[in-house]
Order: C-alpha cells, then sequence, then structure tokens
C-alpha cells in the first residue's frame, strides 16, 4: 500500500490517510479482507504520530470500509455495505482560510488562487490513481 502524506498541506494528515485508504478501497486496489499495515508500521513508515494513523483508521471504521479486529488488525471489508461519512466542512474551511491568506499574502488574484486549486486537485486526482495503479 502506497500513501503519501504531504505534512505541509493544509488538509490534515490523517485525512489525507483516510482519503487515500478509502480511494484505494473503492478503486480494488485493497479488495475486502486485505490486512492494513498496523498503526504503529504505517505511522513509522509515513514519519507520523500513532494517533494520526489511528484517528484515520477509527474514521474508516465509522464508514465501515475497515473492521478492526484487536490483535488480528484492520481488514478492509465489503465497501457495497459502508456508510458515506458525516460531512465535516470544518476541515475544508480551515483549509480554505489557509490557503487564502497565503495566496493573499502572495499578492495573487482570486482567478490566480482558484486555478492553484484545480491545478493541486488535479494533481492529488493523479497520485491516487498512480497509487491505486502501483505506480510510485
Amino acid at each position: 500500500m502506497i500513501l503519501d502524506v504531504e505534512t505541509t498541506s493544509a488538509v490534515p494528515p490523517y485525512e489525507q490517510i483516510r482519503a487515500q485508504i478509502t480511494a484505494l478501497i473503492m478503486t480494488g486496489a485493497l479488495a475486502v479482507g486485505d490486512r492494513l499495515p498496523s498503526i504503529r508500521q504505517l505511522a513509522g513508515d509515513l514519519g507520523l504520530a500513532p494517533g494520526t494513523v489511528a484517528r484515520a483508521y477509527r474514521e474508516l471504521e465509522q464508514t465501515g470500509l475497515v473492521a478492526s479486529r484487536g490483535r488480528h488488525g484492520t481488514v478492509v471489508t465489503d465497501p457495497a455495505h459502508a456508510r458515506a461519512p458525516a460531512p465535516d466542512p470544518s476541515h475544508l474551511d480551515e483549509a480554505a482560510a489557509t490557503f487564502a491568506a497565503a495566496a493573499g499574502r502572495s499578492g495573487s488574484s482570486l482567478d490566480e488562487a482558484i486555478e492553484a486549486v484545480r491545478r493541486a486537485f488535479e494533481h492529488m486526482q493523479r497520485r491516487t490513481l498512480d497509487a491505486t495503479e502501483g505506480r510510485a
């Protein structure tokens, strides 16, 4: 499983992990029954605190995409039975505020800032697609 967390991003690391694992499950790159790395292992691989990975795993479990089996690890469940996560616009609002402030400091116009967001979003989608197809 290849994940890429950008610690300089306004998107919290746990949300990046959650979104990428969700994409891997929904595209079939992770199949039902596949075991996710342990929290400690993934945290170490990504250079993050274990609590960050644990939060991502908790949120994935709350949506029904994975199930925690205690000492037996966390496994992928049938995505057909998954529940959509409850929308939480606060993360997006925080990220937008941080970005807007940075764009304003750089002297960018609103159109330039929006175009930058489009490019970043397309880049993120390409990275997720590459990860699901096994490309680094």
